[in-house]
């Protein structure tokens, strides 16, 4: 029996840049093959190429063969009778593939009405049915729903409800659970699993999480540079890799991560804690007054915790917990309605007449680098820029400094001249970084530093942080949604859920013997490399 789909020889090049070379396999009816690799290695773009969803300067050669028909030759025409039909695609951000200006089920009834007769109320049903198969709870409701309403799992939830609309034999999944919290993403992982199982649903699946991989596909392919440098079964490439750049990958993923031997306090007293930190967003309305309520939302409620010098402190949780709004409150981004941080023994006061001082010592670095950095500035103006405000290094050093700073990063310093849409993004988050270093902190605070990052440059960025804490004795918050790092990263652990922290201790015990059931939740969401969970 022939395969679906047959891949030769696929090449993707823009202008003088080969973006695809030599990409071949076969995928049965029914299996799951798994592209992995680094960002830039073409993943993405084979995808795409396979659709011819490219932009009209990619010159794509070779051949795909969907049921003997080639899907690089075919006439436009013709392929939009299969395209979105018979092969449709998960697109890796929801958010900027749903149209913010109409509700969800008109969006998920655009590919019913190009491809199907049905009209009106079948619509209708057929919408609703759709957002039920793919657990979206009250469809009805979501329905007629706008995207920004929708959390990022559910939007991700209606692209897959939109992507299955006309029941197509082949499914493109481009990094589909990128960035998502652990339980989210077990969640789409499961429903692509059962989907595949009860539709006889082919599925090529990309993806820079091996082990998200090993839970849903048969087969493996990892590319590099473009070039594609192994492929086969799941289970024997994870097993006995034979690549160089294999075994670097699967070394980097969390399962595979030595533990590192995690200092202990030199001292009883905590650097830096929380005291009954509460956050409110929002006034009281005149219904609240009238019922005597205080209104708002409140982000945070009662938050406690306390690290250690020199110690690394997990905030764990699913979006929306609460964990980036109370490192904002600790660098004095947000003001606690109640309760105090203090610091050293004293009360914080992150918006007193203390705030420049006290942000010396606590430096936070944030999520997305390209948003945190000027696209107008150059690394070495990003980095020298505090040094130069807060006047901490003299005019004729600065060039000296910031080129230590960057060497302490592992940035060359021929980068100086470059600008943030120059670099990768693991490039950006060590500028990042060493801007945060610029002013000699004693506590960095981490906001999801490594959530969208590929699993080698993940692995560098802890490298680089643990390196930087025995170094400089830097006492750490790291905040994460991936349970793995923060398990091989933390001296403790506090697990929040909407804005209550649920559990608190050292990381062996809370990892070892949860507590709660929402902290087990989490722990077994942890995708690992044999396939199974935690």
């Amino acid at each position: 029996m022939s395969p679906l789909l047959s891949v030769r020889d696929l090449t993707v090049r823009f202008g003088p840049v080969t973006a695809v070379d030599g990409v071949s396999f076969d995928l049965e009816r029914g299996a799951a093959l798994g592209i992995v690799g680094e960002s830039g290695s073409g993943k993405s773009v084979t995808c795409r190429a396979l659709m011819r969803l490219l932009p009209r300067t990619a010159r794509i050669d070779g051949q795909a063969s969907f049921e003997g028909q080639n899907l690089l030759a075919m006439p436009e025409p013709a392929l939009d009778t299969i395209r979105g039909k018979r092969i449709a695609m998960i697109f890796q951000t929801p958010a900027s593939h749903l149209d913010p200006l109409m509700r969800i089920g008109d969006q998920v009834a655009e590919t019913l009405r190009k491809h199907t007769d049905m009209r009106g109320g079948a619509i209708r049903d057929e919408v609703l049915r759709l957002l039920d198969v793919v657990r979206i709870p009250d469809p009805e409701r979501w329905a007629r729903a706008y995207p920004h309403q929708l959390s990022g799992g559910m939007k991700q939830r209606a692209m897959i409800a939109g992507a299955l609309a006309c029941q197509p034999d082949l499914l493109l999944a481009d990094e589909p659970t990128t960035a998502l919290d652990a339980t989210v993403q077990k969640s789409v992982l499961d429903l692509l699993g059962q989907l595949r199982r009860e539709r006889n649903l082919s599925m090529i699946f990309v993806s820079h999480d091996l082990g998200a991989v090993a839970q849903v596909c048969d087969d493996i392919l990892v590319m590099r540079r473009s070039k594609p440098v192994e492929s086969g079964p799941v289970r024997r490439v994870v097993q006995s890799p034979r690549h160089d750049y294999t075994r670097q990958l699967i070394a980097s993923h969390p399962d595979r991560m030595p533990f590192v031997p995690l200092t202990t306090a030199s001292r009883t007293e905590p650097l830096i804690e929380a005291r009954g930190v509460r956050i409110r967003y929002g006034g009281a309305t005149l219904n609240d007054l009238l019922a005597r309520r205080e209104g708002g939302f409140v982000a945070v409620r009662s938050a406690d915790f306390a690290v250690q010098p020199g110690q690394t402190l997990g905030i764990v949780g699913e979006s929306g917990s609460g964990k980036s709004t109370l490192a904002r409150a600790l660098v004095g981004l947000v003001r606690p309605d109640r309760g105090e941080v203090m610091f050293d023994g004293r009360p914080a006061e992150p918006a007193g007449r203390n705030r420049i001082a006290y942000l010396r010592d606590v430096q936070m670095i944030y999520q997305h680098p390209y948003e945190a950095l000027s696209p107008r500035m150059t690394v070495h103006a990003a980095i020298a820029e505090p040094l130069r405000r807060h006047g901490l290094v003299p005019r004729d050093k600065l060039g000296e400094r910031v080129a230590a700073l960057m060497e302490q990063v592992d940035l060359s310093p021929d980068l100086a001249g470059r600008f943030p849409g120059q670099l990768s993004g693991g490039q950006c988050q060590r500028v990042a970084i060493a801007r945060a270093l610029a002013f000699d902190p004693r506590v960095l605070i981490a906001d999801e530093i490594t959530s969208a990052l590929d699993v080698t440059l993940q692995a560098q960025v802890i490298a680089l942080l643990l390196r930087l804490q025995k170094e400089r004795g830097l006492t750490m918050i790291f905040i994460s949604h991936d349970l793995s790092v923060i398990r091989r990263l933390c001296n403790s652990v506090v697990v929040m859920r909407r804005g209550e922290i649920v559990e608190a201790g050292p990381t062996a015990q809370v990892f070892d013997a949860p507590r709660q059931d929402y902290t087990r939740a989490l722990i077994d969401a942890i995708p690992h490399l044999d396939g199974g969970a935690a």
